[in-house]
């Protein structure tokens, strides 16, 4: 390793002789540069260096080159001020700096280790990239060897031929080169839209330059010559070259160019509606013969491959008011055609697909409008070019139909409710929630939810304070609530619940009683002791620690208590015990005690009361536990030592 590193250091030699002779940096500073570039030689040499050694390598020697290309245009700055001032117009300043090895050499050596770098962590892309990025920038030349290597290796990548195609195209003017490279990636990766459609960006694009340089050389203007001999006869090559490009049979090519690429693409992605709308897109900003006809092939085969797609009749409906963004006759009675285009759309979809996504596709067409995001072309539809509620009572229509149809989720009827609330028709917002409540979505935790909630709202807006009759009425829809909603969905209510009572005592205790009884009837659960010790964190944050302490005994009193709630008990004295409560260790201990006597087979248990033990008990206390642990288990492979625990 040690003799590999001195030839590399050997081979530095010239360059660093260079850059002192041409006083951009002092020996010192020389010196310092072969220390540092020795560290990152041996780095690179280990068995196994990381990638952070070469790019640490590569940001050292760009900031290198960085100063010593800032230090000579300072140096030839100086000389050609000083040569200005003795009347020689700064010819002797750029002979002495021709062009020399250190000029070169950084910018080498880091294409150098760029190249071991993607040679030694060969399936990182970004590391790629940035090679890639670096040779586009410096222009030196290894950037069709490096593309080479990086698509040799990454084949399947589509943004590695997109990236080689653009730079044949753009950097190298290669349009030949750049076409063979979209084929071969077409060949190689048939899927990638993105692919595809770079690909027909590019032929139009090439198609374009094609046009203006037919007008460049009809017209003389441009990037042809405006005055010397050699102006007419170039005019008159470049006109024999263009002479049978008329726009007619340009704008063919362009059309043909289209079609051959759609086709190719719709082979190869039968399945996919986004291509289409993607080809759709672009045509929407060309100018091309028979573009109309192919904007029609397309709508038709949109229509055929995917009339049984919800998302494709929400991107027909939508795309009636697309192009309503810029205009400026935005009157109601266009913006009406608009709608009820979108809203005819629509309708005949629900005929085709009556499901629950398409009712919740309509909806959330009339809410957009309604929000009137801006970034939404359906924004335009807003309230204020329609009489006073028109959208409003479209969006209800549908969320209507859908209850009727039977096609109304949980989803679908919070967002109803929800709507009714927002517009402040609160009455209506109790009276739906009742309803769905006590129909199809009577198991929905969601919406008993949101129909508690607006039910306390009601309460809250009809008079200052709520009543004792009130309260037993609230308290009747939490428990009917309760009753009906799955064990895994009931915590949400039982939270809800315990925040509205708990700073009504004899209707919390209430509650209480009947979590009790409910826990006492299902035997162990962890889902209702997790309530429970939310009852105890609420109990310890209103009452205190006493009240918490009793409350969390009263649990554990009822049958064979989750081990998961004699964790949160142990936590909670554990807490206590850090803030100085002298009684929270006792407790810490009888609540393992107790968890023991049911759960002595949980080696986790018996692990943490040691380690407790440690922590803040004696080594006697500790050395009891981890002994009756090993007597008590019959798998001890865990407390073969104390030590090992």
């Amino acid at each position: 390793m040690a003799d590999v590193v001195q030839y590399r250091m050997e081979r530095m030699t010239e360059e660093l002789d260079d850059l002192e002779r041409r006083g951009l940096f002092s020996s010192a500073e020389i010196a310092e540069i072969v220390r540092h570039r020795r560290d990152f030689e041996y780095r690179l040499k280990r068995p196994s260096p990381l990638k952070e050694d070469f790019l640490l390598y590569i940001d050292y020697e760009k900031r290198l080159d960085a100063l010593r290309d800032l230090r000579k245009r300072a140096i030839i700055g100086r000389l050609v001020e000083k040569e200005k001032a003795a009347g020689q117009e700064g010819k002797k300043g750029g002979k002495k700096w021709k062009k020399s090895v250190s000029d070169f050499a950084g910018v080498l050596r880091i294409l150098d280790i760029y190249n071991k770098a993607v040679v030694r962590f060969k399936g990182d892309l970004d590391l790629w990239f940035q090679y890639l990025e670096f040779c586009r920038e410096r222009r030196h030349g290894r950037m069709k060897q490096a593309l080479a290597q990086a698509i040799r290796f990454h084949p399947k990548v589509p943004g590695l031929w997109i990236y080689a195609a653009a730079w044949e195209f753009d950097q190298n003017l290669n349009v030949a080169a750049a076409r063979a490279l979209m084929q071969s990636g077409l060949r190689t990766c048939p899927k990638s839209e993105d692919l595809w459609m770079e690909y027909l960006r590019m032929e139009l694009t090439y198609l374009n330059k094609l046009k203006e340089r037919k007008l460049a050389c009809e017209t003389g203007v441009g990037s042809l010559p405006k005055d010397d001999k050699e102006t007419e006869q170039q005019k008159e090559e470049n006109m024999d070259t263009f002479v049978s490009l008329s726009n007619d049979i340009l704008f063919q090519r362009g059309s043909l160019t289209i079609q051959t690429i759609y086709h190719g693409a719709v082979e190869a992605l039968p399945s996919s509606m986004s291509l289409r709308k993607r080809f759709l897109e672009i045509l929407d900003d060309v100018d091309l013969v028979q573009s109309e006809e192919l904007k029609e092939e397309i709508m038709e085969d949109l229509k055929k491959k995917f009339s049984q797609n919800e998302d494709y009749w929400d991107w027909l409906a939508r795309l009636q008011v697309v192009y309503t963004e810029g205009r400026k006759d935005l009157s109601k009675e266009f913006l009406l055609g608009k709608l009820n285009k979108a809203s005819e759309v629509y309708e005949e979809a629900l005929k085709v697909l009556p499901t629950t996504k398409m009712f919740s596709l309509y909806a959330k067409f009339y809410t957009d409008a309604i929000l009137a995001d801006r970034e939404d072309p359906v924004s335009v539809l807003s309230n204020t070019a329609f009489e006073a509620g028109e959208l409003t009572s479209r969006l209800l229509e549908v969320y209507e139909n859908a209850e009727q149809t039977g096609c109304i989720t949980k989803e679908l009827a919070y967002e109803y409710i929800s709507f009714y609330l927002q517009i402040g028709r609160i009455h209506e917002a109790r009276d739906l929630a009742k309803k769905l409540c006590s129909g199809r979505l009577s198991e929905a935790a969601d919406v008993w939810t949101l129909r508690i909630s607006t039910e306390l709202k009601w309460l809250t807006s009809k008079a200052a304070s709520i009543d004792d009759d009130d309260l037993r009425s609230i308290s009747e829809l939490f428990r009917n609530a309760m009753t009906r909603v799955s064990a895994s969905e009931v915590e949400s209510l039982w939270l809800m619940a315990l925040k509205f009572f708990s700073t009504r005592k004899k209707h919390f205790e209430k509650l209480v009683q009947s979590l009790m009884m409910d826990l006492a009837k299902a035997g162990q659960s962890d889902n209702g002791y997790t309530i429970a010790f939310a009852v105890v964190s609420w109990v310890l944050q209103r009452d205190g620690v006493k009240r918490a302490r009793e409350m969390y005994k009263r649990f554990l009193a009822l049958p064979h208590p989750s081990l998961s709630f004699f964790k949160n008990c142990i936590d909670l004295e554990a807490n206590l015990a850090s803030a100085g409560d002298s009684d929270g260790v006792a407790n810490a201990r009888k609540l393992y005690e107790s968890a023991l006597a049911i759960y002595n087979q949980r080696t986790e248990l018996w692990k943490n009361y040691y380690m407790m033990e440690m922590k803040i008990g004696t080594s006697e206390t500790a050395t009891a536990v981890y002994w009756r642990a090993r007597k008590t288990l019959k798998d001890t492979t865990e407390f073969s030592s104390p030590d090992h625990l």
